[in-house]
């Protein structure tokens, strides 16, 4: 595949190799000294060798972070960034290692806590915006889509939630979407991560939030999905197929400009409680909220089922493919294999309403309809 450009929404610099830019992005944003900030799990690989070969000076790295990364990472992070008065964040890794990386340069030379910033409303301009520093994404997996993002999730330890901080500035100014990168992601977490990047989609076309910008982004997001995901799994050296499924992680987390809905609300709650991957939680959660939502999505359904050429464009159909790709990725068919007890169903029944995502769920739902949802996933009951 070709290296190429693109500037939605911000600066991407895709293909292979391109990792070796990143001096060249630095020097664009005059970034003299950035902060590398990434997970420990990528400290296994050599990408931060990689990286570190590419520029001019050795960089520091700050990899703190929890694969459900807390506002005490971040706190943790800004205190790095300050102390050594870095000017600039590369941020690697998957959603945790940029997540936090973004953070980082957003509340670096704030004076409110991190929870002041939550995605309600117009609490984004709290912000000092002149002092947020410029931010270099490196995506390591296909998933979370978070370098295209304008916002974060942590969670909050003393309250046990999932918080969405937001700001317009969290957007990092350039991305290297180099698919080398993503080669030495074990086969599992291309699943989990995979199945993120159609949770992202499919919900995102299923909102009926009128965004056809999005609409037509999430839509080719799924079928970049369906004919790569598999294939990147099976072979983690398929280097076209880790390319294709880069664009559909970023693709997502454009589309979901326009909104999520249940799948998300289950999952952040089980992430936050039980500190399971959010790709996997999603993927478990799919089928249950399909079949609850398929009275307002039918049609959507259908349409999707055409485009990415399905033998049979039904609803039905529809949820056989995910079944059967599900299947094919080992992802588990209930709650009860990725979480010890269902003693938190209903707790987390009302943190689910309660999450940003449910108010743009195709049909409403309510505190007992997640609930219902929470048992029939635990249970393996569609």
């Amino acid at each position: 595949m070709e290296n190429i450009n693109w500037n939605y929404p911000t600066t991407i610099w895709f293909g292979v190799d391109r990792i070796k830019e990143i001096q060249k992005a630095c020097e664009e944003l005059n970034i003299q000294k950035p902060l590398i900030v990434t997970d420990n799990g990528i400290l296994k690989t050599n990408i931060i060798n990689k990286l570190n070969d590419c520029l001019d000076k050795q960089v520091i790295v700050f990899s703190d972070v929890k694969s459900n990364p807390t506002g005490k990472n971040v706190e943790d992070g800004v205190k790095a960034f300050n102390e050594n008065k870095h000017d600039g964040v590369i941020a690697v890794g998957g959603g945790s290692g940029m997540d936090t990386g973004k953070a980082i340069a957003f509340m670096a030379k704030q004076e409110r806590p991190i929870w002041d910033f939550e995605d309600i409303g117009d609490w984004w301009t709290r912000a000092n915006a002149d002092s947020i520093f410029p931010i270099i994404a490196l995506p390591t997996t296909a998933g979370t889509g978070s370098e295209t993002g304008r916002a974060s999730v942590f969670t909050n330890e003393q309250t046990q939630e999932k918080k969405i901080i937001f700001h317009p500035k969290m957007l990092p100014s350039i991305v290297i979407l180099d698919p080398n990168l993503t080669i030495p992601l074990p086969a599992n977490l291309t699943a989990f991560t995979g199945m993120d990047a159609l949770a992202h989609c499919l919900e995102a076309y299923l909102s009926n939030i009128f965004h056809p910008y999005s609409q037509g982004i999430a839509l080719e997001g799924i079928r970049l999905v369906k004919n790569n995901l598999v294939l990147a799994f099976n072979n983690g050296s398929n280097l076209e197929a880790r390319s294709h499924m880069l664009a559909s992680s970023s693709m997502g987390s454009i589309a979901f400009q326009k909104g999520l809905g249940a799948i998300h609300s289950l999952s952040h709650p089980v992430g936050a409680i039980y500190n399971t991957h959010h790709g996997l939680t999603n993927a478990v959660f799919m089928p249950y909220v399909l079949q609850y939502n398929k009275k307002g999505i039918e049609e959507k359904i259908i349409d999707i089922s055409r485009y990415i050429n399905l033998k049979l464009a039904t609803f039905n159909n529809f949820m056989d493919w995910i079944l059967e790709l599900r299947s094919n990725l080992n992802i588990p068919h209930t709650l009860s294999e990725i979480i010890d007890d269902d003693k938190n169903l209903e707790k987390m029944s009302f943190m689910a309403f309660n999450d940003p995502s449910t108010s743009t769920n195709p049909i409403p739902v309510n505190a007992e309809d997640f609930l219902k949802m929470y048992v029939n996933a635990f249970k393996g009951d569609l």
